[in-house]
């Protein structure tokens, strides 16, 4: 599952033929806003990015929600308009607000109880949306490894499940060994995050597979290419260089849908002069 930051990058994972995506909070407020993942980003930006991902592919979009964005009623408010604006999933973490990139250090996470209730308010809302027609999948995590131990995110992870959580994401396990004992220990599903240079070992997806995960996201791996290809643009635009560029404007213009626009206005004009 990588994970997409804006409508482009999301429209060329489902050009690649991946069957699904996940906005990443990090990568959203990395390029929107060019400020780090630490609570800076709001609810509404949140939403805004994702309605515009959602409109532009045709596969599920799950999107990072963060905390909530505030108390138990904001939970609710915020799965709610996630449905509205067209995700599939929505993952709602345990940590404190503000919140923090869980490969980095100094995050904090709510008690027990109220990461329950956050969970618990998540599944209440998505019970109300049903009754109206919608839905939505949830992703419940946890962060608890960094500060409390393994056997509390364990623990948490447990009760989510419970609850009635669709996946359990443990956030940053520090070994293959705990990836292993998290799998062992939750039997819904579970997702793993791969952060190249993270905390959690990065394995082939193959072996995530064997483990028991059933989602293996990367939600930085698109980012962190755009920027170094970005940097070595114009790093040679300095030197007074020609760029080394491979995709042609042609192709440009087809990723993003030129020719489909073209097509479609033929289609409607022709239709209309009829």
């Amino acid at each position: 599952m990588p994970c997409a930051f804006d409508a482009l990058s999301a429209k060329l994972i489902e050009q690649a033929d991946f069957s699904l995506t996940l906005m990443s909070g990090f990568g959203v407020s990395a390029s929107r806003l060019a400020m780090p993942d630490t609570g800076l980003i709001s609810y509404h930006e949140m939403l805004e990015q994702g309605h515009n991902i959602c409109q532009a592919v045709t596969i599920p979009v799950f999107g990072d929600a963060d905390t909530g964005y505030g108390n138990v009623m904001n939970v609710q408010r915020t799965l709610h308009g996630y449905i509205h604006a067209g995700f599939a999933g929505i993952m709602l973490e345990d940590q404190q607000s503000p919140k923090r990139c869980g490969h980095t250090k100094s995050k904090q996470v709510v008690s027990r109880l109220e990461a329950i209730e956050r969970i618990t308010a998540a599944v209440d809302a998505r019970e109300k949306a049903r009754k109206i027609g919608g839905d939505i999948v949830i992703i419940a995590r946890t962060d608890a490894r960094a500060t409390l131990g393994l056997d509390e995110a364990i623990i948490r992870g447990k009760a989510f499940q419970d609850l009635g959580a669709d996946v359990i994401f443990s956030e940053a396990p520090h070994s293959v060994d705990e990836m292993d004992i998290i799998c062992r220990e939750i039997s819904a599903a579970k997702m793993a995050n791969m952060i190249e240079q993270g905390v959690t070992p990065v394995l082939p997806p193959a072996q995530l597979e064997s483990m028991g995960f059933k989602l293996a996201a990367y939600p930085l791996s698109l980012l962190v290419a755009s920027v170094e290809a970005m940097q070595q643009t114009l790093l040679k635009l300095k030197l007074g260089e020609k760029p080394d560029t491979n995709l042609s404007f042609q192709a440009l213009q087809q990723h993003i849908g030129f020719h489909d626009y073209d097509e479609e206005l033929k289609r409607l004009s022709k239709k209309e002069i009829e």
